[in-house]
């Protein structure tokens, strides 16, 4: 290696200033690439000597999952199902947990959205608190307390309502108390189906004595 000043006629002679800034610097420059590396290694040694060690149990507080349950009572979670009724009808359930009921034909759910939505458009919405699906009678019987919302300004509360899966039905189990365009309604019973007289059409239907209080638009009870 040379320095810059060498680069002219005159030699660089032995014992001159250059030449012992060069060996200075190439005694430093192979200094250097031993210390630094064992300083490198004395500083990842001390990282580990000082660093918290890893306690496995303190990570066993976070599992909250009951293995034992999970496995004698198998669920799922966010469940969802979704079909065409007979009719033309498009019918979703959605559900917050489910799992096979005891008879195994049968599926509970817990935290039930259904959503019915006709061939002419209309759309009904119902939430439960619980809900069982029969595959083999095909419907699913809501319970636990059943809100039902209609698109035509219907908000009915009942304690129990079956819906078919295979057709666009609807049918309380139970006194219904509702609100809507005509007023207070209080029936033994409700169903929501296909008008047998003119297919196409579907009719909610409040029935087994009804008592209606009229209330003018406008005006609360």
């Amino acid at each position: 290696m040379r320095s810059a000043s060498c680069m002219s006629t005159t030699a660089c002679a032995p014992g001159s200033p250059d030449v012992a800034r060069i060996d200075t610097h190439t005694r430093v420059v192979g200094w250097l690439k031993v210390a630094l590396p064992l300083m490198a290694l004395a500083i990842l040694s001390t990282l580990f000597l000082v660093a918290d060690r890893i306690d496995p149990e303190d990570a066993l507080p976070y599992a909250e999952v009951d293995v034992e349950d999970l496995a004698s009572e198998p669920r799922m979670t966010a469940p969802s199902y979704s079909g065409m009724t007979s009719d033309g009808g498009a019918l979703t359930l959605t559900a917050s947990e489910a799992r096979p009921a005891s008879e195994g034909t049968a599926a509970e759910a817990q935290g039930l959205r259904l959503e019915l939505a006709t061939p002419d458009g209309g759309r009904t919405d119902l939430l439960a608190a619980t809900a069982v699906m029969d595959t083999t009678a095909r419907q699913v019987v809501l319970s636990g307390g059943v809100t039902v919302t209609t698109d035509t300004g219907y908000r009915l509360e009942t304690a129990e309502v079956a819906a078919k899966l295979d057709r666009s039905s609807l049918e309380s189990r139970g006194e219904v108390r509702a609100t809507g365009p005509a007023g207070q309604i209080t029936a033994g019973g409700m169903t929501l189906s296909q008008d047998n007289q003119t297919p196409g059409d579907y009719l909610l239907i409040f029935n087994k004595g009804v008592r209606l209080v009229y209330l003018p638009s406008g005006e609360t009870p």
